[in-house]
């Protein structure tokens, strides 16, 4: 009997053990016996449920509208299948490593007290006003191009929001959005505060960026 049960545990751990090799996002294992089989959901995909379990539908209907014309243009050849494959990755990859990467050294630039500094780069503004046009942009960009991805990645076949690239887009997005609105504070009281936490917050979204740059290019590989 002990015996029996040692070598169940050894084959369920075996039916499971793609939940630490980068499973698909519908992995599962099998536990049970042959008269009593479950299918349990592996780590990727609890992940993958519970993050936008709540949104896919609206956004799939959202992507669904655009998924036809992309996929008429990539069946009559006008659209290459590697600029179908990589558009998206290449766009997003300018703009962090411009946009992206020159915001926030501006932003650095402003807390180092070199804010009314004009430079080749702010096309005559001071680097003060510069940033946030430029961040700004670069958020635009970064948002518009979410949308595309989206679509060619359904265009091609597969799934949306079930990677950790989606994941690691949503948390780019919001903490975008935090750094967005925390200037709004820097008149306030706590204004030296709100300004302590734009800059390391700021560093912290561009680390999260690359690590969103990383996954994409992963996801890319993937398939």
């Amino acid at each position: 009997m002990r015996s029996t049960s040692i070598l169940s545990t050894l084959l369920i751990g075996l039916g499971c053990a793609d939940a630490f090799v980068s499973p698909s996002p519908r992995s599962a294992c099998l536990v049970g016996n042959d008269k009593n089989i479950r299918v349990v959901p592996t780590s990727s995909s609890l992940i993958g449920m519970s993050a936008f379990d709540g949104i896919k539908g609206p956004v799939q209907s959202y992507v669904d509208i655009w998924t036809p014309m992309f996929r008429q243009a990539s069946e009559s050849g006008l659209v290459p299948d590697f600029l179908l494959h990589w558009g998206h990755g290449a766009a997003m990859t300018s703009v962090l490593l411009s946009m992206g990467v020159i915001g926030a050294y501006m932003g650095w630039q402003i807390r180092l007290g070199n804010g009314e500094d004009v430079t080749p780069l702010t096309l005559g503004d001071t680097i003060r006003e510069a940033h946030p046009k430029i961040i700004g942009g670069a958020f635009f960009f970064f948002l518009l191009g979410g949308q595309g991805g989206l679509v060619l990645l359904d265009t091609q076949g597969k799934s949306i929001l079930e990677s950790p690239h989606a994941i690691t887009a949503a948390l780019s997005v919001a903490l975008l959005t935090a750094q967005a609105l925390l200037p709004k504070l820097f008149a306030t009281e706590n204004g030296a505060l709100a300004r302590d936490v734009h800059a390391y917050l700021g560093t912290a979204t561009m680390a999260v960026l690359f690590a969103h740059l990383a996954t994409g290019v992963n996801l890319g590989l993937s398939f």
